[in-house]
């Protein structure tokens, strides 16, 4: 039960901010959002923007960008083509931007402030996330702790001497203390579980 509420915590954490895949993902969607709208001000096309920001981009796979930089160069249908590109884990940014090459024929000289609207909401977005990350450690703690604790107890019982496993394994009594007690610190886990996940589903800021 412990190691299954750690590993949906962290698992929480990862999708809400925690995962080092994830956030460098993030970062490299608002750098390459920030990079797009700078080179659209200098009067390039929407799909030489996007090369050119994406050129030298700092992100964990390069290659990633690599189909989206030969459709834009190919004069392809960059939206589709970023829509594959977003990894699964911090792809929200390339989503986005997919859309925006969607209504931008729509919205005609707009391409710069549809970008620069998707870089403010992935910055306020990602401010959210550090914010609840940092609230959930006291959490996440609490929940290690009420893991271990059972357990240290019976270490420290045992290098003592008092052989607790057969007192709880052997007698009616410790049979009830052991099915108190791991009711008591389920209980414990899951609802702080129960509260962490309420936090992490909180809907971000647009």
């Amino acid at each position: 039960m412990g190691r299954w509420l750690t590993a949906r915590w962290e698992k929480a954490a990862e999708r809400f901010g925690g995962g080092g895949q994830a956030k460098a993902w993030r970062k490299a969607s608002i750098d390459l959002c920030q990079g797009i709208v700078a080179e659209l001000s200098t009067g390039r096309t929407p799909g030489e923007a996007l090369v050119r920001a994406a050129t030298g981009l700092d992100c964990p796979d390069p290659r990633v960008l690599q189909p989206v930089t030969a459709v834009a160069r190919d004069g392809g249908d960059i939206a589709v083509a970023l829509a594959r590109a977003a990894p699964a884990q911090g792809g929200e940014g390339f989503l986005r931007l997919a859309a925006c090459w969607r209504v931008g024929p729509v919205v005609g000289g707009g391409m710069t402030a549809l970008i620069e609207r998707v870089t403010a909401a992935l910055r306020d977005a990602e401010s959210h996330r550090s914010e609840v990350a940092a609230q959930l450690a006291g959490p996440r703690a609490t929940a290690r702790l009420l893991a271990a604790l059972p357990v240290l107890g019976l270490l420290l019982g045992t290098a003592l001497g008092l052989h607790p496993h057969t007192f709880l394994l052997s007698t009616p009594a410790g049979l009830s203390c052991l099915a108190i007690g791991l009711t008591l610190t389920a209980t414990g886990l899951l609802w702080t579980h129960r509260l962490t996940l309420r936090a992490t589903t909180t809907p971000s800021p647009q």
